[in-house]
């Protein structure tokens, strides 16, 4: 079977074209796809890839967190983000999340095909300074202190609670509120924070983490 790959795109046009270019070479095989968050959780252990090649932006979700779940459960699997949009904030998410790769559309075919080969090799496509880069921001405080300092400590506990990767009704459980409430309080949260996501406020809530545990390792 070769190496088995599983696309997660929202646009038919672009799995179709990586479709068409996975499956001319012999030793690719794309064994499954996806076009939402729901949709790939619910297909990609049946398929049981070896790589899955997510897209960022998706219409429930996004890839990072996708990713994050994926590796949980899975560790095994390699994820390569593909996607339109050259962003600090979501490569350092998708570092956080266990990605191997973090690639643009842009890139030509023959280096996506050689992609896929290097990370089900165990390969990181991540450059070293680049992954130096986020490092040095978690070593770094910077205006994140007057950032979480908005937040109500009801928003700071689901802040955390987001951070370990938890969803909306296990924290609603977890804090025995309606998960309708929750979902409001992360909307609020993500507001005040400037953010549009959940995997941006689980990955600030890592670098403060990682922050106070580098300042007191005891």
């Amino acid at each position: 079977m070769g190496i088995r790959v599983f696309l997660v795109d929202d646009h038919e046009v672009v799995r179709r074209g990586l479709v068409s270019l996975i499956e001319l070479e012999e030793d690719l095989n794309v064994v499954g796809e996806a076009g939402s968050v729901s949709e790939a959780l619910a297909r990609f252990e049946v398929a049981r890839p070896d790589v899955m090649i997510l897209d960022v932006r998706l219409p429930d979700g996004d890839g990072i967190e996708l990713c994050r779940d994926v590796k949980s459960l899975h560790p095994e699997i390699a994820c390569l983000m593909l996607t339109s949009y050259s962003d600090d904030e979501a490569l350092f998410s998708a570092i956080l999340a266990g990605a191997s790769g973090y690639l643009l559309k842009q890139i030509r075919s023959n280096a996506l095909v050689d992609a896929i080969r290097r990370v089900a090799r165990g390969e990181s496509l991540l450059d070293p300074a680049v992954t130096a880069r986020v490092l040095q921001r978690l070593r770094s405080p910077a205006i994140e202190d007057d950032l979480i300092s908005k937040l109500s400590p009801q928003e700071k506990k689901i802040l955390d609670l987001i951070s370990e990767g938890m969803t909306n009704r296990e924290i609603a459980e977890s804090m025995y509120l309606a998960e309708k409430t929750v979902k409001n309080y992360v909307s609020n949260m993500l507001a005040k924070l400037g953010m549009g996501h959940r995997s941006e406020a689980a990955a600030y809530a890592a670098r403060l983490s990682e922050r106070k545990r580098l300042k007191d390792p005891g």
